[in-house]
């Protein structure tokens, strides 16, 4: 792929996450792609367990929404960077909602074949993540 086509390819993954379309974004990733996440609780395989990643998080935080800063691209590899937020309005990991919002920095590191993301490492405390959402407390210091 050229640089060009990436770029299309990440302008229309934007698109597609401030519309919360699941499925748009799954039609991105190989068939036999990998997603690794740290909701998903480390790597799923298939489209269709990508696809639910991307339904679960729109469902639990139906206001996320992701501020992109940085794109750099490297032949097939892409590393995209930015903040990610959201309420847990909708309930996360099969727990009630807590109304709590949270919000961090993400990277997510690409790697794509014939058009297609391969695999995708997503990057970001996930610890941290449900703190404050209220999922995990911790002691005060």
């Amino acid at each position: 792929m050229t640089r060009e086509e990436i770029v299309r390819v990440f302008d229309r993954r934007h698109d597609a996450v401030g519309r919360h379309d699941a499925e748009a974004l799954a039609a991105d990733h190989a068939t036999d792609g990998v997603l690794e996440s740290p909701v998903a609780g480390g790597a799923v395989n298939g489209r269709e367990a990508i696809a639910r990643i991307y339904r679960g998080m729109f469902a639990g935080f139906p206001d996320l929404a992701v501020d992109w800063s940085d794109l750099v691209i490297d032949g097939d590899r892409v590393v995209e960077m930015g903040t990610m937020s959201g309420t847990d309005t909708g309930g996360f990991m099969g727990l009630p909602p807590t109304g709590k919002r949270f919000g961090f920095p993400i990277a997510f590191i690409y790697t794509f074949k014939d058009g297609l993301i391969a695999h995708e490492r997503r990057v970001y405390d996930f610890t941290g993540m449900l703190v404050q959402i209220g999922l995990l407390k911790t002691k005060p210091a």
